[in-house]
């Protein structure tokens, strides 16, 4: 569509140009991260994924697994039980915003309405109850690994705007964060108590230092950034409508 290509800036193309690699990257070197107290599901689980062509990774604590994702790359998505002795799989879930996204699918024997409806709020990709029939499982991974594609595609667009941002000297945060709002740069100055030609010469380093080329392009970055009030950048993953636990049907 002509709308959505208007919204790649100049500062943005080798994020458009990389994406794809990305993309491909996370599918190849995706990993299922298992993190339940129990072994024998653990095991149960692990050998089923790995039927299904995942990596797999396992762990018998929240604690042992977050050790694990502080020193790696993170991409795919968790399988996490809910309740676990320590932290619990709740909290984990909360520990895991300050990492790279990473998609998290919860699991119990235990669940209930509102522990479900706070996850999903919370951004989860599905709940399921024990126990989980198979094919509900690989059908959640693959939603899973999918929306982590893109989550680490948009993160990744992200943090290089809040880099090239990062470079702005205070005055140019204040002229951008104007110019943004439409004042013309004569109503700039008066209202930073200095010229238009000042103005004009921090406006051009603006432009230049968040690589864009139109104040169109700048007010799409500017609301990405935050700069502007209203809708920002769609957060990293999604927040789905809460639906209650899904229940597998028992073994024929």
């Amino acid at each position: 569509m002509a709308g959505d290509s208007e919204l790649i800036t100049a500062s943005e193309w080798f994020i458009v140009q990389e994406s794809e690699q990305i993309m491909r990257t996370t599918e190849t070197h995706s990993t299922v991260f298992l993190v339940d107290d129990d072994p024998s599901v653990r095991k149960g689980l692990a050998r089923l994924l790995k039927s299904a062509g995942y990596l797999v990774e396992s762990f018998a604590s929240a604690h042992e697994f977050l050790d694990r994702i502080g020193h790696g790359d993170s991409a795919g998505c968790v399988v996490l039980e809910v309740r676990m002795p320590g932290l619990s799989g709740l909290d984990l879930q909360r520990e895991l915003k300050a990492f790279t996204p990473i998609s998290i699918i919860f699991i119990t024997g235990h669940g209930d309405i509102p522990m479900s409806v706070r996850a999903m709020k919370d951004g989860a990709t599905d709940f399921l109850a024990k126990p989980i029939h198979d094919q509900d499982l690989l059908a959640a991974v693959q939603q899973a690994m999918a929306r982590n594609a893109e989550d680490r595609v948009r993160h990744a667009a992200l943090r290089e705007l809040q880099q090239l941002s990062s470079a702005l000297t205070p005055r140019e945060l204040e002229v951008m964060a104007l110019v943004v709002r439409g004042r013309l740069n004569k109503q700039v100055a008066d209202e930073l108590g200095t010229v238009e030609k000042t103005i004009k010469v921090h406006r051009a380093r603006v432009m230049e230092k968040m690589k864009v080329t139109s104040l169109a392009e700048l007010v799409v970055v500017a609301e990405k950034l935050g700069v502007l009030p209203g809708q920002m950048m769609p957060p990293v993953s999604p927040v789905p409508n809460a639906t209650l636990p899904r229940t597998s049907p028992p073994p024929a």
